[in-house]
């Protein structure tokens, strides 16, 4: 199962996984792959905790951190990165209309959701913007990483040469041919193809088209594939395809390393693939996600629409906090693919990787027998 991006990262498996969770990127990096730490959530303070904490428990293998930069969003280029966060948030938090925030009130109203008990997840919202992800690249690269993964749109240029200056590769998620095109031209190093079925944000083209287009626009520069792989045998076909390796996220959700709370676990040991659906509830941008009575509500007659990123973040941060802490089963959703639907037990992390290329080895044993035959 070894492919060039394993001598280039120095990995036993051409498996990266993508996870808000560092003891699964610990995890999966002891195993043989290269764990990938999404950041977004994070304060820079929060990130330099987590990233020691990481380097502590890898034995100094190789990690990385994923991050967005959206290629457009609301405020783009008015605020003021020196201006502090504070500023910066109330300047976006002026673009909420009054009838948005009602609306989700009422929601939670509907559902007996209680109110916030005086903390809050605002805080996080601008690692939604350029501004806001800046100062966590640069705690990113104050650490051993090996490779910063870029999230809706090309990395800037600078971005990019800060990177390389560090010795760290640049990977971003495309959705199309043109996405991926324009990513090479600004320097990225690998290109993940994020078919329709991945979970979060993710385009309109399945895996199995999306995937070699990809590889044939963007060759040499290597690929990895996403979207609904859990299994060996798609970890095959992704190789079959033309790419060098896979990405994956989902499949880490329900692992025993995960921090997914309990309801959420149960949802989704529970759910099949058409328990998903694309939605801009979150963020503001199609991202696939458990359906709820959440995502159902913004698409309701009733439902004033969703906000550009980020401001529909901004808008349900507090929401999604209140209904995470209240565990109301019909309202608690989550970003995942549609592969959830083979996610159906708790398994450690070592077991998840082995089962892969184990599945990934047969599957090619098994063509080449037919090639033979």
């Amino acid at each position: 199962m070894q492919t060039p991006l394993c001598d280039t990262f120095g990995i036993e498996y051409p498996i990266f996984a993508f996870t808000h969770c560092r003891d699964v990127v610990a995890a999966v990096t002891k195993a043989g792959g290269l764990g990938v730490l999404g950041a977004v959530g994070f304060s820079p303070e929060q990130l330099e905790i987590e990233l020691d904490w990481i380097d502590d428990h890898v034995d100094g293998k190789p990690y990385g951190v994923d991050v967005v930069m959206p290629a457009s969003y609301a405020g783009a280029g008015e605020l003021d990165g020196d201006s502090g966060r504070e500023s910066m948030a109330a300047v976006l938090d002026e673009m909420i209309p009054e009838r948005h925030r009602q609306f989700v009130e009422d929601v939670l109203d509907r559902y007996e959701v209680p109110k916030a008990d005086g903390e809050s997840s605002v805080g996080r919202l601008l690692s939604w913007t350029h501004e806001g992800a800046r100062p966590l690249i640069d705690v990113a690269l104050a650490h051993p990483i090996k490779l910063i993964a870029n999230a809706l749109g090309p990395p800037p240029p600078d971005v990019v040469r800060l990177a390389h200056d560090h010795g760290v590769k640049v990977a971003a998620l495309v959705g199309s041919v043109a996405q991926a095109e324009r990513q090479v031209q600004n320097g990225v190093d690998i290109i993940i193809a994020s078919g329709y079925e991945a979970g979060g944000h993710t385009g309109e083209i399945t895996s199995m088209i999306l995937t070699p287009d990809v590889v044939d626009a963007v060759a040499p520069v290597p690929v990895l594939a996403a979207g609904g792989i859990g299994d060996g045998r798609q970890v095959a076909a992704a190789i079959a395809l033309g790419a060098e390796g896979v990405w994956t996220g989902s499949i880490w959700l329900t692992t025993a390393e995960s921090d997914v709370a309990p309801v959420v676990l149960e949802k989704l040991l529970a759910a099949g693939p058409t328990d998903t659906v694309r939605s801009r509830a979150l963020s503001g941008k199609p991202a696939r996600q458990l359906r709820t009575a959440w995502t159902d509500a913004w698409e309701a007659p009733d439902s004033p629409g969703t906000l550009p990123m980020p401001l529909q973040f901004m808008l349900v941060a507090d929401a999604q906090y209140r209904i995470g802490r209240s565990g109301k089963r019909e309202l608690v959703g989550m970003p995942v693919g549609q592969i959830v639907g083979r996610m159906n037990s708790v398994k450690p992390v070592r077991q998840v990787v082995f089962e892969l290329a184990e599945g990934f080895a047969s599957a090619v044993d098994r063509l080449g027998h037919l090639v033979e035959g």
